[in-house]
């Protein structure tokens, strides 16, 4: 059975950083597409960032792009997402996701596996 558990979240303040991790234990295909997902309470589960494990190509959502770095340990079935800058609508419950495969789309429902989340609050 794959699990996903995500750490790192926590309060902070606008413009400051934090770090998740997400460890996967289990079984899965040796070709994978990881990625980080959040939902903000009254909106829909929307895609952060990607990265596959093999070709390690990174795409990330717009409102991300340049503060944010995804990134994976294979040997250790963990990922991680740098979060920089943090702005107060980046707060959210935080997801990592795995499928099997290459990535191929951002669509969340692609994505198999979830971890439980980790709450990211980012004060004025």
């Amino acid at each position: 059975e794959v699990q996903l558990v995500e750490s790192g979240g926590g309060s902070v303040q606008a413009g400051g950083s934090l770090r998740l991790s997400c460890v996967l234990s289990g079984s899965i295909h040796s070709t994978t597409c990881m990625a980080w997902l959040r939902q903000a309470p009254g909106k829909e589960r929307e895609w952060v960032a990607r990265i596959g494990s093999i070709d390690g190509t990174k795409i990330y959502a717009e409102p991300v792009l340049g503060r944010f770095t995804i990134s994976h340990d294979n040997a250790n079935k963990t990922w991680y997402l740098q979060m920089n800058s943090l702005k107060i609508e980046d707060s959210g419950r935080y997801y990592c996701a795995v499928h099997s495969g290459r990535c191929w789309t951002n669509n969340p429902a692609v994505y198999a596996y979830w971890g439980q989340g980790t709450q990211v609050t980012v004060e004025s």
